[in-house]
């Protein structure tokens, strides 16, 4: 990837492109000011370069500020530097939205010596410059990323600083018990150890418990941030795409007396308990007809295969089938949560027989709405393992810092093993610097180029 100096002044756009009331061109950097003194005529012919920060001006944006040739009517913003996102001097130009005056902005503002910013560049020099650390700079991607309310609020809490606050306190706890460790190490001679092995073994145990529990809260974490992915499945006409609705709550797919009229996958996101649910309505398993039934069964399969949560449907107006049959073996073995529909009719299943194998089994109609809720609640603790809350509030749900947190929590349980079994201080003292190591991987004290490439790359081009 090509290398830019972060001298350079950038800009683009940061709002989403097309149709709007609003779309906005920011510019970061030392001549940021300058060029917008090159663009902006404002009515009270004053300079973007004399506004005060965190003021708002009306005024026009145009090609030359002698032809005053219009591009737009907008509203300029000035944030001086170190006060602002970057802690560079920053302006935004609110343009209509616009794809056509949008472009013409952002080219006007990169020919009077701007580039145009890398993804992520903007949030990136926030990073470098000191203003946010990397934990919290990766919670601005998650919070423009959020499926549901609780992912969002995850998010902030992490842009907040609170995994940050949690991570430091446990660096500095961990700076402090390596000092007094090295100063052993490099004073063998005096008569009086310097460490008091009983209470380091104390610190280091209340440290790795402290590990744990926000590793107790990253799998919750991870399921609030990513989602699940949920496949609806049994045999056709079995109410598959009138659950998918009731659900949804509405009518997204075709629903018919005809059996196998589903014959594709059909994909949803929706919001269940706070958690983002990619749910799938599949295909009925049965034996092919014809190659297009052969794909479709054969896709529905596949979707099983990689489900992590499966609902297993069965018409409690009908005996169970060998199809209903076939399915109950095939998923006995994996997490499913089986659902007796159309409970609004004369009953004939046999429940006992789908008790041996699953539990729960709910009683629902898609038709009427009749127990959605109490699926939706069901779905919610399967997900969740039956645990609806952490003893700790979610402060972890990306993946990088799960794996480093694991990493540290190995590390100090080595510590305080090789502390038992009377190792040498020398041993004990490298775990815990490797585990200091790994702990500032999360805040980014301690990164590589390509670590913020992998990072940044994700992000937007204006954020």
């Amino acid at each position: 990837m090509l290398k830019y100096s972060l001298s350079d002044t950038i800009a683009a756009i940061a709002t989403p492109i097309g149709e709007s009331g609003i779309g906005i061109v920011r510019i970061s950097g030392k001549n940021a000011l300058a060029i917008a003194d090159n663009v902006f005529v404002s009515n009270d012919v004053k300079r973007p370069s004399d506004f005060k920060t965190y003021t708002t001006h009306y005024g026009w944006i145009v090609d030359s500020c002698e032809t005053t040739q219009i591009i737009d009517e907008v509203i300029l913003t000035v944030m001086r530097s170190p006060k602002s996102y970057t802690k560079e001097d920053i302006v935004e130009i609110n343009c209509h939205g616009g794809i056509v005056a949008l472009r013409r902005v952002l080219g006007l503002v990169l020919e009077n010596g701007c580039r145009l910013a890398e993804p992520g560049e903007f949030t990136k020099r926030a990073f470098l410059n000191g203003r946010i650390d990397l934990a919290q700079a990766e919670a601005v991607l998650d919070i423009i990323r959020a499926k549901t309310d609780s992912a969002l609020m995850i998010g902030i809490e992490q842009l907040k600083g609170a995994l940050s606050y949690q991570i430091n306190k446990i660096g500095n706890e961990l700076l402090d018990i390596l000092s007094l460790l090295e100063a052993n190490i490099d004073f063998p001679e005096e008569e009086i150890s310097l460490v008091d092995c009983q209470d380091l073994h104390q610190r280091l145990d209340k440290i790795n418990k402290k590990l744990k529990s926000i590793l107790e809260g990253g799998r919750q974490g991870r399921i609030f941030r990513e989602g699940i992915n949920l496949v609806i499945c049994g045999k056709p006409n079995v109410g598959k795409s009138s659950l998918l609705n009731a659900l949804l709550r509405q009518e997204r797919s075709i629903v018919t007396p005809i059996a196998g009229t589903t014959r594709d996958t059909i994909e949803e996101v929706i919001d269940i308990g706070g958690i983002p649910i990619k749910i799938v309505d599949t295909a009925g398993i049965i034996e092919p007809r014809d190659l297009i039934e052969k794909k479709a069964v054969l896709r529905s399969k596949r979707y099983i295969e990689l489900a992590d949560l499966v609902i297993l449907l069965f018409d409690g107006s009908l005996k169970i089938s060998k199809e209903d049959e076939m399915l109950i073996n095939k998923l006995k073995k994996k997490t499913t949560l089986a659902i007796i529909n159309k409970i609004d009719l004369k009953q004939k299943i046999d429940k006992n027989r789908i008790t041996k194998t699953f539990n729960p089994v709910i009683e629902i109609s898609a038709k009427s709405m009749k127990n959605i809720k109490l699926l939706e609640e069901a779905i919610v603790n399967l997900v969740n393992t039956g645990r609806l809350s952490c003893s700790e509030p979610i402060l972890v749900s990306n993946l990088r810092h799960i794996e480093l947190i694991k990493r540290t929590e190995k590390l100090i349980a080595q510590a305080i093993d090789s502390l038992d079994n009377r190792l040498s201080l020398e041993f004990i003292s490298q775990d815990v610097k490797e585990a200091l190591f790994y702990l500032d991987g999360i805040l980014g004290k301690s990164f590589s180029e390509n670590l913020l490439d992998k990072i940044f790359s994700g992000f937007c081009v204006g954020k």
